[in-house]
Formats: C-alpha cells, structure tokens, sequence
C-alpha cells in the first residue's frame, strides 16, 4: 500500500526569531533620522499617551517620520529596506533541508510567516518565495502609490487568527466568513498536530499556547550570542508555554534543525499508525 502524503506547516514569528532585532532598525529608521532608541521610545510613549495598539502606533510612527524627514514611503521603498536585513545563520538554505527531510518521510511542508513587521520588508529579503503565505503588518497605498493607511496590523493576539487560517486552509486576509464556518477537524487541510510554531518573545506566546494546547509543537528560539537569553526561554519551557527551546542558529547539524526533524519524525508515525487503525 503506498504511503499517504500527510501535509504539515512552520509558522515562523520574523524579528529576533529568522533576524536578529527589528527589520525597521536597519535602514528605515536611520533613513528618517532617528536612532532606534528613540524610535521605540517615542512608539511607547504615543502608544501610552492614546491608549492605543503599539502595532498601529508604530505604523503610524514610520509615516509620520518618513514625511517629516521627506523620505519616500512607496511599496518598492519598503521592499528595498527590507533586502539589508540580516538572517541568522543557516536560515537561507534551511528550507530546502527541512523540505527534503520532509519529502523523504512522505511529508510537503508548508512555511507561513506570522509577524508584526512590515510584510513589504519581509517580501524584500531573500527567503519571501520560500512562504505559502506572509502574514504581516502592510500597508494602503493611495493613488500615486504612497503608503497612507495600515491595511493590516498583527498584534500579539491576532497572529493567532492566521494559525486558524492556515488550519482551515483560508488564507485570504480579507476572508472572515469562511474561516469562521465549521470544518470537522478530519477534513481541515493542516491539522493542529501537524504544525509548528517558531517564534522569540512575550509576543508569540498566544500563539506558542495556542499550537501546544492543540497537541502542535511550539519552539521558542533565542539569539546565540546573547547573555542571559536561553534563560528567557527556558521559563517559557517551565511555565508550560513551550515545548522546546532553540538557539536561533539554523545552520545544519543545529539544534532547531533537530528539533524539528524530530517533530517530522513524530508526525510520520503519527501518521501510519492512524492508516493502519483504518485497515479493515
């Protein structure tokens, strides 16, 4: 009997987690003139001061700026800040590994991102076409293509929604009928259990719980070099939010890229072991 070919996803959050920092730092926030020190601060303060959504603040925050320091603020800017972000070790032809592995236990893995970055920016690094979807913070652009609105801001809290999406399989943005219709659980193109979570920080924990609690896996990764950050995630282990942490190394041989060989494993077996449950 041939091997059925089970389908499984990597939602990966983007800042601190595929690149070190915040994607804006690297040339945006130079671009209008500010240090990244006082762009954030000044972020928390108009966020504080409105009792608002830091996301949409933010947002907020890189317009106002960019028009104040007569800087260009078109799609094609965006993308092109986003080609000087810098990636962690190994995250560039780690895909292809991770596929590979995947294919030779009968498995297509899927990888989405989920972010509070700008999705333009992640669109401008070298790994955008390696995603099923990009899920990020994005802007409207009015009529002479200039960015004038948010057109979507991921929070903390809706990053979960997308979980949803990509479990369903609806993954327009725009679409909020249909991924709010019943889907039996069998018939729900990426099952729970066959998902993995990535992500760095506080911000990625409705999403880390949300995956572990649903029998998925959560991996929270840490930069390597950091003092003091494998404790961060290591509390995240004993609180019971995740399942594993990482170093943010992906290189071959890494203990991510064990880690998540290990879930393909699991999933696999996972997955003969319900075929042979079926075999009259």
């Amino acid at each position: 009997m041939a091997k059925k070919t089970v389908t499984m996803a990597i939602a990966y959050d983007f800042d601190g987690t595929l690149a070190p920092g915040n994607m804006q730092e690297y040339d945006f926030v130079p671009k209008v003139g500010m240090t990244t020190a006082d762009f954030w601060k000044e972020t928390s303060s108009e966020t504080v001061k409105h009792n608002a959504d830091r996301i949409l603040i933010y947002m907020k925050q890189m317009l106002d700026k960019a028009q104040a320091a007569r800087v260009s603020v078109r799609r094609e800017n965006f993308v092109d800040y986003g080609r000087s972000v810098r990636l962690f070790a190994g995250v560039t032809d780690w895909f292809r590994r991770i596929n590979d592995y995947g294919k030779s236990k009968n498995i297509i893995v899927e990888h989405y991102i989920i972010s509070s970055g700008i999705k333009e920016m992640i669109e401008g690094t070298p790994i955008a076409d390696e995603f099923k979807a990009i899920y990020a913070s994005s802007f409207v652009y009015d009529h002479n293509g200039i960015a004038v609105w948010p057109a979507l801001a991921v929070n903390y809290t809706t990053k979960t929604q997308f979980l949803f999406r990509i479990n369903k399989g609806v993954l327009n943005v725009y679409d909020d009928h249909k991924v709010n219709e019943y889907l039996p659980q069998d018939e729900r193109p990426v099952p729970f259990e066959n998902m993995i979570f990535v992500g760095d920080g506080e911000t990625d924990i409705p999403c880390f719980r949300l995956v572990k609690e649903q029998n998925g896996h959560s991996i929270a990764v840490f930069p390597p070099k950091k003092k003091g950050a494998k404790a961060r995630t290591d509390k995240l282990i004993a609180e019971g939010r995740v399942n594993f942490a990482c170093a943010a190394d992906y290189s071959a041989g890494s203990s991510i890229e064990i880690t998540v060989k290990a879930v393909i494993d699991k999933i696999a077996a996972d997955s003969a072991l319900k075929a042979l449950g079926k075999i009259p």
